[in-house]
């Protein structure tokens, strides 16, 4: 009994924390609220915080960690739960309007919840850029490619399940891969361009990645029936004719295995951010007006 009520009660905290990001976009409630359950909140100070002007969604933090380490913080409305960090550099370097201070990129972090937990991790990074101060506001602009490395460290919460450690390292990693692969066949296959949300984003794929799940009207033009080779997995029958006709050979097994269809229920935030990663880095390159708003 106490299992099942354990059960339920991770259940809806999962959903609130889905049904926070993606109705509100609040990406600091959703991320707060899940680093208090696996305590590790309260960590850090905030020292300054900047804005975009006008208002676009890009925030710069200034942050302390509680050993004393300063490092500079990159958010954006446009992928709620995602934290770039980087290197901060000396008041004297900012406060030069010849120069501006150079920064190192060196992580990001993600959370991406669903409704029965989340995926939460760290990735490398490479690449930098400069940050100004002027009197109450500041420029931001990275002015060298950012380049997406391995998952370094992470947790994933799954109904009453917290893993951690190498098991975690190993599945993020593998989920990663997955993921990469899915995106980078997607931009070679969408004639929608660009999506205005995930909302949008799930609609246009969702028929073509998974036509099984969605009614005979929704699926795409050449999934049929007609030649069919059927495979069961995660109880669903699989149209592998499908498969092979569309997608290319290193997501026939993903698809067919249901693997794909996991990564889509647990990780769908994390596709977006992926599939939308270099339109938000496009964004940064870029002279960026902000002003202190904190």
């Amino acid at each position: 009994m106490r299992s099942k009520m354990l059960r339920g009660t991770l259940k809806a905290t999962g959903a609130l924390l889905f049904l926070v990001m993606t109705l509100s976009g609040c990406s600091t409630l959703v991320e707060k609220s899940a680093h208090v359950l696996e305590g590790s909140a309260f960590k850090e100070k905030v020292l300054g915080v900047y804005r975009e002007q006008p208002k676009q969604g890009i925030r710069v933090s200034l942050m302390r960690e509680k050993g004393g380490e300063e490092f500079l913080a990159i958010t954006s409305d446009a992928v709620p739960n995602l934290r770039i960090r980087g290197t901060l550099p000396n008041l004297s370097e900012i406060m030069n309007l010849s120069t501006g201070g150079s920064f190192q990129l060196d992580s990001l972090y993600f959370l991406s919840p669903n409704l029965t937990g989340w995926n939460e991790f760290t990735l490398g990074l490479s690449g930098g850029g400069i940050f100004t101060v002027t009197g109450t506001g500041a420029t931001l602009h990275l002015d060298m490619p950012v380049i997406k490395v391995s998952v370094t460290a992470g947790k994933i919460r799954r109904d009453n399940n917290r893993i951690s450690g190498d098991q975690a390292f190993t599945a993020l990693r593998n989920r990663q891969e997955r993921i990469s692969a899915l995106t980078e066949w997607m931009h070679t296959e969408n004639a929608q361009g660009e999506f205005k949300d995930q909302d949008a984003f799930d609609k246009y794929w969702k028929p073509i990645l998974l036509p099984e799940l969605v009614s005979h009207r929704k699926r795409p033009p050449d999934w049929s029936k007609e030649n069919a080779v059927w495979v069961i997995a995660d109880d669903v029958k699989w149209n592998t004719a499908y498969t092979r006709a569309r997608f290319p050979e290193e997501l026939h097994k993903v698809r067919d295995s249901g693997t794909l269809l996991r990564d889509w229920e647990e990780a769908l935030s994390w596709i977006y951010f992926d599939y939308e990663w270099d339109a938000l880095i496009a964004s940064l390159n870029k002279d960026i007006t902000l002003i202190k708003v904190k």
